[in-house]
């Protein structure tokens, strides 16, 4: 069993404490937090020991659990990469591509694994969609969220439009071509709501909006491909296929019939709702990372795809003038 020990016992820092509890992989070594009301909660709230640095911390685990706030991100990685130290980072991978080249190199140097909490690439729904993923020509995500101060300590694309980046990076195989961007600075010195147009070298062309001012909370990704369209709902963890082939000579009273036009043979339109397994992403994402590093695998979110998806992230916003 791996020791593990979590920096960071904000929000989502206790939730990745609670999973890892849960969990019969690891075994948890403590935390820290810097802020020490906070920290004396967790530690009687959760019944784990407290470390008084993050230093002490680095030296009792095997893996660093990293989800303090972005801007110490590097921080934190890299001193326990020099440590030859197992990390777990959550997104976005750091606050500059500088920061993030610097990480991999280290993580090249150590031979440990690195894995980026893109956790979306673990929802369910996604899950139950990537097999009927093939070769999507247009994307359109729509990312929306209520205002809430936590996060706002960087530009929405950053915050939450980079959740999407990442999944539209890990399904289309092509180089990027051409970048379209937009958004404006609503409540915080960056960009509340973003809207950006990817193009790639195929031909498949993705459209992605976020925003953290929105009335409702919205995760969604449409894919459109031949012959079929994939919707996945990340917040409601559903998906839908709805697939069109050849219409049968004699169709059945409730079959769905497209009529092409004359000259053109009819299609049928079929729905799927494919099975969504009830899991919990964050732990399966944690546990996934402990299966890399056991079975000596490459991790299912690299450090390589965390930089690429920051890449494109700050390339959008160079379109952005703010």
């Amino acid at each position: 069993m791996n020791k593990i020990g979590v920096f960071g016992a904000g929000h989502l820092g206790k939730i990745h404490i609670k999973c890892i509890l849960e969990s019969e992989k690891f075994e948890l070594v403590g935390f820290y937090d810097p802020n020490e009301p906070n920290a004396l909660e967790v530690e009687k709230k959760f019944g784990i020991k407290k470390f008084s640095t993050a230093h002490e911390l680095t030296e009792a685990c095997d893996i660093a659990d990293i989800v303090t706030p972005t801007l110490s991100h590097y921080d934190c990685a890299s001193a326990a990469l020099k440590k030859f130290k197992h990390v777990f980072i959550e997104k976005p991978l750091t606050t500059s591509l500088t920061e993030a080249r610097k990480l991999i190199d280290l993580a090249k140097e150590a031979n440990v694994k690195v894995q980026v909490g893109h956790v979306e690439r673990f929802n369910p729904a996604f899950l139950a969609a990537m097999p009927h993923l093939e070769n999507p020509m247009f994307v359109e995500a729509h990312r929306l969220a209520l205002f809430n101060p936590r996060g706002t300590d960087v530009p929405v694309i950053l915050d939450l439009m980079i959740h999407d980046i990442d999944i539209i990076l890990s399904v289309i195989k092509s180089p990027v071509k051409k970048i379209n961007a937009s958004g404006v600075a609503v409540v915080s010195d960056s960009p509340d709501i973003a809207n950006a147009r990817i193009e790639f070298n195929n031909g498949c062309v993705a459209n992605l909006t976020a925003s953290r001012i929105s009335m409702k909370n919205m995760r969604k990704c449409r894919f459109f491909q031949k012959d079929s369209y994939v919707a996945v709902d990340f917040l409601n963890k559903e998906s839908e296929v709805i697939r069109m082939k050849d219409a049968p000579a004699e169709p059945g009273p409730f079959s769905m019939i497209l009529d092409l036009g004359e000259g053109k043979a009819q299609k049928e339109i079929f729905i799927e709702k494919p099975q969504v397994k009830p899991i919990n992403a964050i732990k399966t994402e944690l546990e996934t990372f402990y299966e890399s590093i056991v079975n000596n695998t490459q991790p299912l979110v690299t450090i390589e795809d965390g930089y690429n998806s920051l890449d494109l992230a700050y390339k959008i916003m160079e379109k952005i003038k703010f």
